[in-house]
């Protein structure tokens, strides 16, 4: 594990450690009574290693534009913070609730905190208890801005770069938000204004089926 976590970035490295060291302090205090949890270190360290623990911003604006729903994307901030802005789609979920939230152990779960550790060591705790398909937003809601809301194109772009904030340019506008470009915004301090976003819809009943209509005659 040590060779495998000197291999990362820095902030990736950050945030996985600092998620392990703050689940494990947490299964210190015991919060969780009678609760049992098996952590297979060899899978844990090949998941790390490989990175297919993360989603990228930019694959999940392409999920949430496409309009798949076979995920769940959870938010674990303040319900403050939730409320001032969180991506289409996300339901806010604590970490504190997580355990006892209803979530399926073979459904895909995407997390995102501000920058990573809260998400990291959410996912730490969801795959000390079993599920199957957890993944982290790579660089958390502070990536999400960066690459989705507010991409900014370098001042001597190459090729592929160019191309690249060609496609991010027009995500950004689909989000509502504010593509740069290095030397047109040099100038000016860049502003982060979130755009707004529509509270997802609470998981409720179906809506009722069309009124039947009445029977005319025979």
């Amino acid at each position: 594990m040590k060779r495998i976590l000197e291999n990362l970035r820095p902030t990736h490295k950050a945030g996985v450690l600092v998620g392990i060291l703050g689940v494990i302090a947490a299964f210190a205090g015991n919060p969780y009574q009678g609760s049992q949890f098996t952590i297979d270190a060899q899978e844990l360290a090949r998941v790390v290693e490989a990175t297919t623990d993360h989603v990228s911003p930019e694959e999940l604006a392409d999920w949430i534009i496409q309009g798949k729903a076979d995920y769940r994307l959870i938010d674990l901030r303040t319900a403050q913070e939730y409320a001032e802005y969180h991506i289409p789609g996300a339901e806010n979920l604590g970490l504190t609730v997580l355990p006892d939230a209803g979530l399926q152990k073979t459904e895909k779960i995407v997390l995102y905190s501000e920058g990573g550790i809260h998400s990291a060591q959410a996912w730490f705790l969801l795959k000390a208890k079993g599920y199957l398909a957890v993944y982290m937003l790579f660089g958390g809601l502070d990536g999400w801005k960066d690459e989705v809301l507010f991409p900014e194109l370098a001042a001597n772009p190459t090729p592929a770069q160019t191309v690249r904030f060609g496609k991010m340019r027009e995500v950004s506008k689909f989000f509502g938000g504010a593509p740069r470009t290095g030397a047109a915004d040099s100038a000016q301090t860049p502003t982060y204004t979130l755009p707004k976003v529509e509270m997802p819809k609470s998981v409720e009943a179906s809506p009722t089926s069309a009124p039947k209509k009445k029977k005319e005659g025979c």
